[in-house]
């Protein structure tokens, strides 16, 4: 799935600016399903498939009064 096909929840209301695309950030897919992207973290191991990533509250504070919840 292409980025351009992701709707960016976060990066535009508050919070440093993250128009380079290079900082934590959550999108929604035209399926309903949240994508996140952060630094990676190494807490502890996940399932074989998956990775675990790190994002500020504010960036999820953020996703949530975007989408209206």
């Amino acid at each position: 799935m292409a980025r351009e096909e992701l709707t960016r929840l976060t990066g535009n209301v508050g919070g440093p600016n993250c128009d380079d695309d290079d900082c934590p950030n959550v999108y929604l897919t035209k399926s309903g399903a949240i994508v996140v992207q952060g630094d990676v973290t190494d807490v502890f191991t996940p399932p074989s498939g998956e990775v675990l990533v790190e994002i500020p509250e504010h960036i999820l504070r953020e996703a949530v009064r975007a989408l209206g919840w």
